[in-house]
Formats: C-alpha cells, structure tokens, sequence
C-alpha cells in the first residue's frame, strides 16, 4: 500500500508547453476547474489540483502527463507557468522534505479523493484498434510535408469555404490511423513575437493514404472568417492552409490521438454522427471499409450526417455515389430551404430502430465529432433510444465507455 507523501512535499502536475498543441482537452475534462489557459499555455492550479488523473487519459500528445516533486511552499503558480515556453528541470528536495519512504510510493500522484472523469465517451480504444504511433515529431523536430492537392469541397456560392488538402511525406516515415490527428505549425508569430502554436486537424484519409499505397494523407480545413458568435474572425492557421498551393511546404507535428480509433476486427459496425469538418474521421473509417468491400470484413455503416444545406456538405458529391447497401447515410439539415429544421439527434431519434439494433450489437462502435454543443443532444437521443428499448441508459452509456465503445472528438 503506498504511503503519503509528506505535508510539505507536493506531486506537482504540470503540462509540457512543447508538447501540448492546445486542443483544450484537458480543460474540458478536469471535474474540479483546476486547468486554464492563456493565448500562451495551458496549466494547473496547484491550489485546486487533487490528483485526480482524469485529465490524462484523453490528452492526445501525453502533454498533460508531468510531474515534479516540489516543497510545497515553492510550487510553481498559474502565472509562472503561464510563461513557460519549456518545462522546468527538475529540482533537488531538501533533505527533510526528501525523507519520504522510497521505491514505488513517490511514482504516482496522491489524490486528495477520487473525482469521475466528465468525459462524455471511452477514454480507451476499442479492444481490437491498431497500435498508434504518436509524437513522432514534435515542435523542435517538425516534419515536412509537400502539397499534392488542395480542392474545395463545398459549394462555391455557400459561405462554407471547407478545403480537402493532400499532404505527401515522401520517404519519410509518418504511420497514421483512422481517428488520429496531426499538427499543422502555420509560419510567423503572434501578437506577444511567439511563433504560433501547432494547431490540430484530424485525418481525413484512411492508413494506406489518401491514394492507397501512397505515404500521404488528407485533412479537411474551414476557412474560419468569424467565431461560433459569429463575429469577425481570422484563423490564422485555416486560412493559411486553405490558401495553399501545389508544391508548398507545410510543417507538420504528431500524429497524435490514442483512443479515438476504428476497431480492427471483421464485421465491427460503426455508428458515425458528425456535423461539418467533424466528417473528416468519418471519410477515413469509410474509406477504410470501402476499399475492403471485397474481402467480406466489413460489419454495417451508419452515418448521420448534419449541416445547414447540401451545398455546405464537404463530399456530398462521393457520398452519395455510395453503395446504399454500403452505408446507411441520414443528412440533417437544419437552413436548407423549404425543409425543416433538423439536427442529428432528430435523426437519431427517426432511426430508433436500426440505432437500437446496432447497440444490442457488442461489434458496434459509436463516434462523434463536431462541434462541442453537439455532445448533449447526441447522448440525450441515444439515452431516448435506450429507454424506448427498456434499457438503463446510465448502465449502458458506462459500459460503452469502459469498453472503449463510445467516442467523442469535438471542439
């Protein structure tokens, strides 16, 4: 049984600016408010912070996973570590401090108490995905990628300017999965001179590449031209990635992402709901399935599909050329003229039945990904399919969970 640390002595968590590529995760998901951020970093409050680990698991670079022995009078504060462009060495206890019992007790945090995890979805993958490699290139050793292809995949008279752009790696080594995604270094700096973060983007082309045999990969970029609010803003990184052209160089980090993974075994069904550029995951796993039709691995697809017209769906066009008996497509569409309003979680609720089929099915894995409002009526229409069927939502939401069955990639 470990024992204490001393009073003095604190395992202080700490989050590797070099590292962390600012996807908010682990804000998102600390239950006790003890992470923030600035434009600079993401940190912990040493005063709030208990240990907890909830944060760790869904962290897709491993940023979030430091730790150092500090007197706790001399522990590193929210402002000092907002400042950090690298973490601190090490520091040497003094000798009372240190007088602490030896071997495996020091290694883990001591939380104060057990806090759940608010994480909506499994913070482990499928039991069946395939080994990922991440952060095999960092902010210091960044990858170079050349520009193959760079096509808008949305209607040229919509104000939805979505970009499909191919990156090639040449002989260099860069092994991705469907559901991972990479960091993208945009050139100049920000307002303070830093040179800009990384920004993150998720794979939109299944492991074998973009074109099959190719050690390349796709990813699907908006042009960000205003703030979910809607006010006037610029995306320094979308914007520069949607102005590129052929033959240009692009630094890239990662990959990054453990847990948001397809399952690997023959006949997995998937249920895919995404609104936007949260479609770029859903067209790897697809395209993943359909370049094995042939082999009969294949469970059933289903995808809901939301956005606010056709013409501001990315690949409505290669969608919808689809085998029907490929994948069971359903579009919400919530300012499509003459139409109603719908949403996914409308969808999800209209198709009760084959939604109710694919959860009874322990081969059926659910992912999600889009924007973060869309997380509660998602699980309120799954929690509504459940009950219709007469099943304890809390008990199958936790089991969907812990078996890696349930995703969330949303932002």
């Amino acid at each position: 049984m470990n024992a204490p640390l001393p009073a003095e002595v604190l395992k202080q968590h700490l989050i590797d600016p070099e590292i962390c590529i600012r996807c908010n995760t682990c804000e998102e998901t600390c239950p006790i408010k003890a992470i923030s951020h600035d434009s600079n970093n993401y940190v912990v409050d040493p005063e709030i912070c208990n240990g907890c680990m909830a944060c760790v698991p869904p962290c897709p670079t491993g940023a979030i996973d430091n730790w150092r022995l500090m007197v706790r009078a001399e522990a590193y504060g929210v402002q000092e570590q907002l400042g950090w462009e690298e973490l601190p060495g090490e520091k040497a206890l003094p000798e009372m401090a240190a007088a602490a019992p030896a071997g495996d007790e020091l290694d883990a945090p001591q939380p104060a108490a057990p806090a759940p995890s608010a994480a909506p979805g499994a913070t482990v993958p499928p039991w069946s995905a395939a080994h990922p490699y991440v952060n095999l290139y960092t902010h210091k050793t960044p990858m170079t990628a050349t520009v193959v292809g760079n096509y808008r995949v949305t209607g040229a008279d919509t104000e939805s300017d979505i970009h499909h752009i191919v990156l090639d790696f040449g002989e260099l080594p860069f092994p991705v999965l469907e559901g991972q995604s990479i960091g993208i270094l945009p050139p100049g700096a920000d307002a303070q001179g830093r040179p800009h973060h990384a920004r993150q983007y998720s794979l939109a082309s299944p492991r074998d590449g973009e074109r099959a045999g190719y050690n390349n990969l796709s990813l699907t970029v908006k042009r960000v031209t205003e703030d979910h609010a809607g006010a006037a803003a610029h995306g320094v990184c979308s914007n520069y990635l949607c102005d590129l052209a052929k033959n240009d160089k692009v630094q890239v980090i990662g990959p990054f992402g453990h847990t948001f993974l397809m399952p690997n075994h023959p006949r997995a069904n998937l249920i895919m709901i995404c609104t936007g550029t949260g479609s770029a995951p859903m067209r790897a796993m697809t395209e993943r399935y359909r370049r094995r039709i042939e082999t009969g691995e294949n469970g059933r697809l289903l995808l809901f599909f939301g956005a606010r017209t056709e013409r501001e769906l990315p690949y409505f066009g290669p969608l919808m050329k689809l085998p029907r008996d490929f994948i069971d497509i359903n579009l919400a569409l919530s300012r499509e003229a003459g139409q109603p309003k719908r949403y996914v979680q409308d969808l999800i609720r209209d198709r009760a039945g084959a939604v109710r089929e694919l959860l009874a099915d322990r081969n059926t894995c659910i992912y999600v990904c889009g924007l973060k409002g869309m997380e509660v009526g998602v699980l309120d229409a799954l929690h509504d399919v459940a009950v219709q069927a007469g099943q304890d939502w809390s008990i199958l939401h936790d089991a969907l969970r812990r078996e890696g069955r349930l995703h969330f990639e949303t932002y």
